[in-house]
C-alpha cells in the first residue's frame, strides 16, 4: 500500500489534488484510517493517478476525467480525440477573437469605423437613393451620397434640393458614429462590385475603403436630413397605390412644361380626391391639386418598390412622400411645383 505522499510523487499530482479527486469520487483511496484519516492507495492506482494528471494538464473536465479512469484504453483514446477537437475549435475561436480585438484597437488608433452588412442590403440602399443625387456642376456638394453610420445602422441620403431620398440598412458597426460624404463615381463603382455575400466598409475622416476600392470623403457640409425630416408636418392624406398603375397614369397624362434656371422640364398635376389621378394643367386647382416634376416622380416610383407604394402629403404646397408600405427604412420626398 502507498500513502498519499508516495502516490503524489509517483503520479505528478499534488497531495491537495489527490484529496480533491477523492472528494469528487474520481480516485478514491483503497483505505482511509478511521482514526488518523490517512489515505492509502493500491500500487495499481498509481496508473489511474498518472492518467488523471495528464488529463488535468490538457484541461479535460472533471466529469470526463472520472469517466476516463473507469474506461478501457480504447475508450480513453476516443475521449482524447474528442477533447483534442474541442481544444482546436476553442483555439480557432480565440484566434478570431484576438484578431477582432486587434482590429478594434486599430480602429481606435486610426479614428476609423468598420461596418459589415450583406452586399444585397447595401446594393438595395444605393439603388433606393442614387436617383435623387444632384447633377448640377454648380452645386458639387449635392453630387454625392451621404453615408451616415450610427450604432447598428447605415443610412444613405441623396438630394438635389428638389427631392430627397433616404434608405437604411442594419449593419454590424465597430467604432464611433461617422458621416462620410462620398462622390457619385465611388458610389457607382462600389455598387458595381456588390455581387453577393457580405461587404465591409472602413470609414474615417481621411479615407473610406470598401470592396477593394477607396476614396477620400468630400469635405462638404451636407444637409442635415434628420432636421429636415423632423420639420415635416404629419401627413393629412395617405393613399396606397399600385406602382405600375400610377406609372401608367403619369405616363398617359398630359405633360405641361416649366423652366428653371435655363432647364425645361415636364410636370404632372395630381388629384387625390378619388385615389390618385392626373388632371390637365388647365384644371389645376392650387388648393386641391399637386404638381410635381414628372421625371422625378417616375424615378421615385422606380426606386420605390414593385407592387404597392404609399403617397403621403399634408397639402399641395408641402412635399410629397413616396414610401414602401410597412417599411420605414426607404422613402423619398419630392418638392411640389408652385403654380
Amino acid at each position: 500500500m502507498l500513502n498519499i505522499g508516495e502516490v503524489a510523487r509517483a503520479s505528478g499530482l499534488s497531495v491537495s489534488a489527490l484529496r480533491f479527486y477523492d472528494s469528487a469520487g474520481v480516485l478514491v483511496p483503497a483505505e482511509v484510517d478511521a482514526v488518523t484519516g490517512y489515505r492509502r492507495y493500491h500500487a495499481d492506482q498509481v496508473r489511474a493517478a498518472r492518467l488523471i494528471a495528464g488529463l488535468r494538464r490538457v484541461g479535460m473536465p472533471v466529469a470526463e476525467i472520472a469517466a476516463a479512469v473507469r474506461d478501457q484504453p480504447s475508450a480513453v483514446r476516443r475521449r482524447l480525440e474528442v477533447h483534442r477537437q474541442r481544444l482546436e475549435d476553442g483555439l480557432a475561436d480565440a484566434k478570431r477573437e484576438l484578431l477582432r480585438i486587434h482590429a478594434l484597437l486599430d480602429l481606435e488608433e486610426n479614428l476609423m469605423t468598420r461596418i459589415s452588412l450583406p452586399s444585397s442590403a447595401l446594393a438595395a440602399a444605393i439603388d433606393a437613393v442614387r436617383f435623387a443625387a444632384g447633377s448640377d456642376p454648380a452645386l458639387p456638394m449635392l453630387g454625392c451620397v451621404l453615408f451616415d453610420v450610427t450604432d447598428g445602422l447605415l443610412t444613405l441620403v441623396a438630394t438635389d434640393r428638389f427631392r430627397l431620398a433616404v434608405a437604411s440598412a442594419g449593419a454590424e458597426v465597430e467604432g464611433p458614429p461617422i458621416r462620410s460624404v462620398l462622390p457619385l463615381a465611388f458610389v457607382d463603382d462600389l455598387r458595381s462590385r456588390l455581387t453577393g455575400g457580405r461587404v465591409e466598409l472602413d470609414l474615417s475622416p481621411e479615407q473610406v475603403r470598401a470592396a477593394s476600392i477607396e476614396v477620400k470623403p468630400l469635405e462638404l457640409d451636407y444637409p442635415d436630413h434628420r432636421r429636415l425630416l423632423d420639420g415635416l408636418p404629419a401627413p393629412s392624406t395617405r393613399v396606397t397605390v399600385d406602382t405600375a398603375d400610377l406609372r401608367a397614369i403619369v405616363e398617359a397624362a398630359p405633360v405641361a412644361t416649366r423652366e428653371h434656371e435655363g432647364t425645361t422640364y415636364g410636370i404632372t398635376v395630381l388629384a387625390f380626391d378619388r385615389g390618385v389621378r392626373a388632371v390637365p394643367e388647365s384644371e389645376w386647382d392650387a388648393e386641391n391639386h399637386m404638381a410635381v416634376n414628372r421625371e422625378f416622380l417616375l424615378e421615385a416610383l422606380d426606386a420605390g418598390a414593385a407592387g404597392q407604394l404609399v403617397l403621403e402629403l399634408d397639402s399641395p404646397i408641402r412635399p410629397l412622400a413616396v414610401r414602401v408600405p410597412g417599411d420605414d427604412s426607404r422613402f423619398s420626398i419630392l418638392m411640389p411645383v408652385r403654380a
